[in-house]
């Protein structure tokens, strides 16, 4: 498994940058990380149980929090903080963020919510 050696807070550009030790290197968006949380509140306690997020266009990140040598908790400015990015989810955001985005796209647009800032 691979491991971060970089991991750099861009509030301006509200990008979270992470490099890791194989040389991949992702800029992950405050907005796409808010709605992947890993937390119960988001994700739910089993398939099918999601929720989607919506109304996180303009979300920052106050800190990045190290937890122990596996993950970090992202302290975002609407009071989200109870997820884990653990390093392979931070990587599979990154190696799956075309898809990923997408679908969030698609189930904002068929539950009828039209994106700030789009």
């Amino acid at each position: 498994m691979s491991t971060p050696t970089e991991i750099k807070l861009r509030k301006q550009s509200r990008v979270l940058e992470v490099a890791f030790d194989d040389g991949e290197r992702f800029e992950l968006g405050f907005e796409y990380l808010r709605v992947y949380s890993p937390s119960a509140e988001v994700r739910g306690h089993g398939p099918g149980q999601e929720r989607l997020q919506v109304g996180k266009e303009e979300v920052g990140i106050r800190a990045v929090e190290p937890v122990g040598h596996y993950a970090v908790r992202l302290v975002f400015d609407d009071g989200h903080d109870t997820g884990l990015y653990s390093w392979k989810y931070l990587r599979e955001l990154g190696e799956q963020y075309d898809a990923k985005w997408r679908n969030y796209l698609d189930r904002l647009e068929a539950a009828g919510y039209a994106r700030r800032n789009a």
